[in-house]
């Protein structure tokens, strides 16, 4: 497989300490391998099956996505509802126009929210949840935003009534892995600390570990599953996975489509879509040809300033592609 002598080649190079390989065809069939490190600091770890990658920002279509949608089939709201319908303490006595910003807008970053602000120097808990509904976030151009995804987060607590931490989540997926069976991330200048099987994301970590923007872990097993649930056309109703992959744009509900200059490979068909996570982690799911894939790595450990990762997951995608039958 060519994708493996790419990653191989990556490793050796000390692009990313380890990185984990996945992919998983419509029919069931799958191919998975591990390569490097788990840990390179303060002692080396060997990566090995089973262990649990921070998912960063691939918490918003796995999870954070997926919920939302589920509570539509269910009739607790509609995607087109506005936020302030069902958190109706946000920006209390304030005219601001994101009460009236869709549940849609915000699953398909179009709602001109910031892409990112650093909450956690604005406090921790419950106390950062409310301040984060209080606060008169700007609206301008349409643009990737982590805020949005964190208030889709606060909006799903208030429909079930728990925190993310406590929703069910299938096996290989988890909010707190076990940290001896977890890879590892940055060396933390805030938390002075080798991170693993702790959040990687601050504003996650301030907001209680598990957020609606990044928070969740997986297994590479675990991630090929939904990946496979997705192609099976088992990971939500008919009605909602057609819905979400309607265009919106640039974008899918929750999900990146294919254009140029993504990092799913030019040569993935053009109903394909996927996600990256900052720590280093990606998917790319092609419905077309009836195959997805997860390329998981710790790229951030130690520390998060590195070259980036786009050229190499392009040339996996695009070896994948051009040996997919």
């Amino acid at each position: 497989m060519r994708a493996r002598a790419l990653l191989e080649e990556a490793v050796a190079r000390g692009v990313v300490p380890g990185a984990a390989l996945g992919i998983v065809h419509a029919d069931g069939r799958k191919e998975v391998f591990h390569l490097g490190l788990a840990q390179r600091i303060p002692e080396p770890v060997p990566l090995e099956e089973g262990f649990y990658f921070d998912l960063a920002s691939l918490t918003k279509p796995l999870f954070t996505l997926r919920e939302v949608l589920r509570a539509v089939e269910e009739g607790l709201l509609d995607l087109d509802d506005p936020l302030s319908q069902h958190l109706p303490e946000m920006l209390w006595l304030q005219d601001h126009p994101l009460k009236g910003v869709s549940v849609r807008a915000l699953l398909a970053h179009t709602a001109g929210l910031p892409a990112w602000e650093a909450l956690y120097t604005w406090g921790e808990g419950e106390v950062l949840k409310a301040r984060v509904l209080q606060h008169p976030w700007p609206l301008g151009e349409p643009q990737y935003s982590d805020i949005g995804y964190i208030l889709l987060g606060l909006l799903l607590e208030r429909l079930r009534g728990k925190p993310l931490g406590a929703f069910p989540l299938p096996p290989g997926l988890s909010f707190s892995p076990p940290p001896e069976r977890s890879v590892a991330t940055e060396l933390c200048p805030w938390r002075k600390r080798v991170l693993r099987g702790e959040v990687h994301d601050e504003n996650a970590f301030a907001l209680g570990g598990a957020a609606g923007h990044a928070g969740l872990f997986g297994t590479l097993e675990g991630v090929l599953d939904q990946l496979a649930a997705i192609l099976g056309g088992t990971w939500l109703s008919r009605a909602a996975l057609e819905e979400m992959q309607r265009p919106h744009g640039e974008r899918l509900l929750g999900w990146e489509r294919k254009r140029p200059g993504w990092q799913g490979g030019s040569l993935a068909s053009e109903k394909a879509f996927g996600h990256t996570g900052f720590t280093g982690v990606g998917v790319w799911v092609d419905p077309e040809r009836g195959y997805a894939w997860a390329l998981l790595t710790n790229a951030v450990h130690p520390t998060r300033h590195r070259s980036s990762l786009a050229p190499l997951r392009r040339a996996v995608g695009n070896a994948l592609a051009a040996e997919v039958v």
